[in-house]
């Protein structure tokens, strides 16, 4: 028999959720897109909330609809090669290459560094880059503690720091969102455009998927045992969780504009955060920062490490769960020493090819019922977008490969007959044409099954 769960429960597992969720780069991301759209952040933060907010939520959904396990089980559909080697990308972009050594970076570029000569920076930075993955690793090293240390400690103490800040913020506000000046980017007609793919960088509807196992792990050690009722406690702590990060990314956006009475648009939200705390409460605020930073970090690298330990162990299982633990915080402690700016480089152009292939493997997972699962209209629908989203990778590759012979190719290919290619979103209007396709396919193959099994009657 399944334990039936209080509100309580829900309440730790939606805590759970949102602190895997909601690391350094949710709270600086929204502070900087508040800042550039000024006057029209009101749509940009829409556009912000689809890929921020609506695509992770659709995530959760999309492993519990399909009584999933983890990022491997979204691709299955497509074969289990293709499953693997999709889990793979993901794991290793929100993983140990990009995601995980994120954490750490940001958060001592904009909680410790402000207090570091410059000097002595490096050095700072690998010192504590290598206590941080220490103790994520601790956090970790049990799984069935990993609930507890997230969603009943580190996020209830990181949601209470943010409430102060938000409560001196918004009682003695900076300016007015009104007359805030507006970024090219964001003017007229593409805030939302450009909000919506502000969202990518948040890197939480791929990081959905890869949670899924931490997620449903959780769940079961609470007593929850069979998958339809895992399914059922997921969407629900889904939805609360969800919700309350669309909240707080209103608030951090609304923040970020009315900074704009007192700041230029700075050069990442990073420091726009940091300008707007030590406003308000000088030395003290950029301490007070620097500890709500560390505890959204850790309970983003908690998750994340631990996610890509549990998935890799479920499908090598001849390596430990401990010893993947153990190399994602090493990689992870590698990669941030080459600093944020350089992961944010190379981290950009591989999530303008990941998440058009994780927007509609979600899209088809929640939808699959309504044909079956069928892997037809998975392989024409992510067929359509894969090419399109190579060329966005592409096109967001540095200078030395953008602007090649070869890059300057691609861009030119695309901009002349993929549809929206300025945008960024070359891929969308094949990926409708692929789905309608296989939607095509699969039922006209349903009709003829049908038809023949009236012709054997």
């Amino acid at each position: 028999m399944d334990k039936k769960l209080t509100w309580r429960d829900y309440l730790v597992v939606s805590s759970l959720l949102f602190g895997l969720f909601f690391g350094v780069g949710n709270l600086i991301f929204p502070v900087h897109l508040g800042q550039l759209a000024g006057h029209n952040w009101l749509p940009a933060v829409l556009g912000f909330l689809v890929t921020g907010v609506l695509l992770p939520l659709g995530s959760v959904l999309a492993i519990a609809m399909t009584r999933a396990e983890g990022v491997f089980d979204i691709g299955k559909p497509l074969g289990k090669s293709f499953a693997l080697v999709f889990m793979v990308l993901i794991h290793a972009t929100i993983g140990p290459f990009f995601g995980t050594p994120r954490t750490a970076t940001v958060s001592f570029s904009t909680g410790l560094a402000p207090f570091v000569p410059e000097k002595f920076q490096t050095v700072t930075l690998f010192g504590f880059s290598a206590l941080f993955f220490l103790v994520a690793f601790l956090l970790s090293y049990k799984e069935s503690h990993i609930l507890k240390n997230i969603g009943k400690l580190l996020n209830p103490l990181f949601l209470l720091l943010l409430t102060l800040v938000f409560f001196v913020a918004f009682l003695n506000p900076l300016g007015a969102a009104a007359g805030a000046k507006a970024t090219a980017a964001y003017a007229g007609n593409t805030s939302f455009v450009s909000g919506f793919l502000e969202g990518y960088n948040t890197m939480d509807a791929l990081a959905g998927l890869a949670f899924g196992v931490t997620v449903v792990s959780a769940i079961r050690a609470m007593g929850v045992k069979r998958d339809g009722a895992v399914a059922l406690v997921t969407a629900k702590a889904g939805v609360l969780s969800m919700s309350a990060v669309a909240l707080v990314y209103f608030l951090l956006t609304l923040l970020g504009v009315q900074s704009l009475g007192a700041f230029k648009v700075s050069e990442n939200g990073g420091v726009a955060l940091s300008q707007v705390v030590t406003e308000y409460g000088g030395t003290f605020g950029q301490a007070f920062l620097a500890a709500l930073i560390t505890v959204t970090s850790l309970t983003t690298a908690v998750g994340l490490v631990a996610a890509f330990a549990q998935d890799f162990h479920k499908h090598f299982p001849k390596v430990s769960y401990h010893a993947w633990l153990a190399l994602s915080c090493l990689m992870s402690f590698g990669a941030a020493n080459f600093g944020l700016d350089t992961i944010i480089t190379w981290s950009l152009p591989v999530l303008m090819f990941l998440y058009p292939l994780a927007m509609v493997l979600i899209v088809l997972s929640v939808t699959s019922k309504l044909f079956k699962r069928d892997s037809v209209v998975y392989f024409f629908t992510v067929l359509f977008t894969v090419v399109p989203a190579f060329f966005d990778m592409v096109a967001s590759l540095p200078a030395v490969i953008s602007q090649s012979a070869f890059g300057k190719a691609v861009v030119g290919f695309q901009n002349t007959y993929l549809p929206l290619a300025s945008y960024s979103l070359s891929w969308l209007v094949p990926a409708l044409v692929g789905l309608v396709l296989g939607l095509i396919l699969h039922f006209t193959k349903s009709l003829r099954a049908v038809s023949l099994t009236k012709e054997n009657e």
